[in-house]
C-alpha cells in the first residue's frame, strides 16, 4: 500500500524522528487482532494467550479467526476489538468510583459502549448513540447481543442532547475524524485522506462538542478520542475546550512499558497510541473536566412515565427477570427497565429518537405473550424461566441462518444454548421446531467448518 506524499510530510511534521517507522508500518504493517470478553455473561480470557496491557478483559489472538461462524460471537460472549480502543476501559475504572449516567455520543459499531458497560460500577446506565441510521441499527445489535440491562441505544444529534442541561456525569466522545490511525487496516482510508479532510473533520468536532457540553454537568468528565495523528483533530481540539469552555485536563495513570506516548506540544495530559510502538492501532484520548461542581444532575427537559403494562403482562415478565425492573410498552414491545433506565427515559424519550431501552422482553402474539429476542441475550434472564436446550456445533450453525431445526424439549418456547452461550428462541411444536431467530441477524454464508473456531476456549 503506499501513502500520499502530502500525509507522509505530515507525519515528519508531527513526529520528525519517527515519521519514518511510523509510515512503514502503516504502508507495511500486519494488522494485529484482539478480542474483548464479557465477564457478564461467564467469559474468561483464555489461558496463554497474549493480554492487552490496559485491558484486563482484553487479549490478542494469534491469527485471525472466521468470527462469523463462533456462535459465542453471536451470543455476546466476547467482542472483536482494536486493542487501542480498549484503553476506554483503563480511563474509565479509573475516573468512577460510583454509578454514573454515560453518554457515548458517536457509539457505533459499539465496541467503546461495551467496553464501558463492563467498566462502569454497578448502576450505571450507559446511552449509546449515533446519528447515522444504519449505523444506529448495527449499534442497537451489538448493545443487545452485549445482554447489559442498564443499556439505552438512541439515533440524535449532539445538539439535541446539549438540549438536556447537566443531565450526564460523563460524555463520551469518539469523534468522526479522517481515520489517519486506521490507514493498515482499511485502504479506504488512505484513498480519502486530504489536507482539506483533516481541517472539515477539525471543523465538525469542534461543532460536535459545543452542541453535546451543555448535556454534560458541572464537574463531569468529557472524554476525547479520535483514531487520527494530526494536532488538529487532537491537541488543537483539546486546547480549544480548555481556552473556550474553561476545561480541565485530567491525568490518567499509565504503565510506561505500554508504550503509550504523550501529547505532542501541550501541556494538557493526552495518550497516543502510535502501531509502531505498540500492538493496536493508531487512537488519540484525552480528558477534561467540567468546571464547577453539581452533585446530582439537573435538565429542563420535560418528563413523561413509559407506558405501562397490564397487570398480568407486568407479573409473567418479572417472573423472567432476576432483580427489580419496571415494565413499559413502547411501539408494542414489552421492555423492562431498571429503576436509574426508567428515570433517564422520563428525561429524554421526548427529545430523541429511541432504539432501546433496559431491555425488549416480550411481544404480544396473538393473546399470547412471547419472549422477544433480546431477552435470550439478556444477563437479567432467570435462568429457571425456560427450558435451555443445548445443541452441538453443527446444529448450532444451523440454528444462526434460521433454518430448521429438531430439538429434545418440551413443547413451547425453548432457549437455544451453545457451550453453555445463549443463542435465542425456538417454539417447539413436538415433531419440529420453530426457528426464531431474527432474519436480520442470521449468518449468510453456507460455508461449515468442522470446528468452531478456538478464540475464547
Amino acid at each position: 500500500m503506499e501513502l500520499k506524499p502530502d500525509f507522509i510530510r505530515s507525519l515528519h511534521t508531527l513526529l520528525p524522528a519517527e515519521a519514518e517507522a511510523l509510515a512503514d508500518t502503516l504502508a507495511h504493517g500486519q494488522a494485529v487482532t484482539s478480542v474483548r470478553v464479557n465477564p457478564a455473561k461467564g467469559a474468561h480470557v483464555p489461558a496463554q494467550t497474549k493480554p492487552v496491557p490496559w485491558c484486563p478483559e482484553g487479549f490478542y489472538c494469534p491469527e485471525r479467526p472466521q468470527f462469523t461462524f463462533d456462535p459465542e460471537l453471536h451470543a455476546g460472549r466476547y467482542y472483536v476489538q482494536d486493542a487501542s480502543s480498549m484503553f476506554i476501559t483503563h480511563a474509565v475504572r479509573q475516573l468512577t468510583n460510583r454509578p454514573v449516567r454515560y453518554l457515548d455520543l458517536c457509539a457505533a459499531p459499539g465496541g467503546k459502549a461495551t467496553a464501558a458497560m463492563t467498566a462502569l460500577p454497578d448502576g450505571s446506565v450507559v446511552v449509546a448513540n449515533e446519528v447515522v441510521p444504519t449505523r444506529a441499527r448495527v449499534l442497537a445489535d451489538n448493545i443487545a447481543r452485549w445482554g447489559s440491562p442498564s443499556a439505552i441505544v438512541t439515533a440524535s444529534r449532539a445538539e439535541v442532547w446539549g438540549a438536556m442541561d447537566g443531565l450526564f456525569d460523563i460524555v463520551a466522545a469518539d469523534v468522526p475524524c479522517s481515520g489517519e490511525g486506521m490507514m493498515r487496516k482499511d485502504p479506504e482510508a488512505v484513498v480519502q485522506w486530504t489536507p482539506a479532510l483533516v481541517a472539515q473533520c477539525a471543523e465538525r468536532q469542534r461543532e460536535i462538542l459545543h452542541g453535546v457540553w451543555p448535556a454534560l454537568k458541572a464537574g463531569g468528565l468529557l472524554i476525547y478520542s479520535t483514531c487520527t495523528f494530526n494536532r488538529a483533530e487532537n491537541e488543537d481540539i483539546i486546547e480549544h475546550l480548555i481556552s473556550q469552555y474553561g476545561a480541565e485536563p485530567v491525568a490518567i495513570d499509565t504503565d510506561p512499558a505500554w508504550g503509550i506516548a504523550a501529547g505532542i506540544n501541550t501541556d494538557a495530559p493526552c495518550y497516543r497510541f502510535f502501531p509502531h510502538q505498540l500492538d493496536g492501532e493508531g487512537l488519540f484520548m484525552a480528558i477534561v473536566r467540567k468546571p464547577g461542581d453539581s452533585p446530582t444532575p439537573a435538565t429542563t427537559a420535560p418528563r413523561r412515565r413509559p407506558a405501562p403494562v397490564p397487570a398480568e403482562a407486568a407479573n409473567t415478565v418479572k417472573n423472567w427477570l432476576i432483580g427489580d425492573y419496571i415494565a413499559s410498552t413502547r411501539d408494542g414491545i414489552i421492555e423492562a427497565h431498571r429503576p436509574e433506565v426508567a428515570a433517564i427515559m422520563e428525561v429524554i424519550q421526548e427529545r430523541v429518537k429511541v432504539l432501546r431501552a433496559g431491555g425488549a422482553v416480550a411481544e404480544t402474539k396473538g393473546k399470547r405473550l412471547a419472549p422477544h429476542h433480546e431477552l435470550a441475550l439478556s444477563t437479567a434472564l432467570r435462568t429457571e424461566a425456560f427450558p435451555e436446550v443445548a445443541v452441538d456445533y453443527p446444529t448450532a450453525l444451523a440454528y444462526l441462518r434460521g433454518e430448521a431445526i429438531t430439538i429434545d424439549a418440551p413443547r413451547g418456547m425453548a432457549l437455544i444454548t451453545f457451550n453453555n452461550a445463549r443463542l435465542g428462541w425456538a417454539n417447539n411444536l413436538g415433531n419440529r421446531a420453530n426457528n426464531l431467530y431474527p432474519r436480520p441477524l442470521r449468518i449468510l454464508s453456507s460455508h461449515n467448518p468442522d470446528n468452531p473456531p478456538s478464540v475464547i476456549r
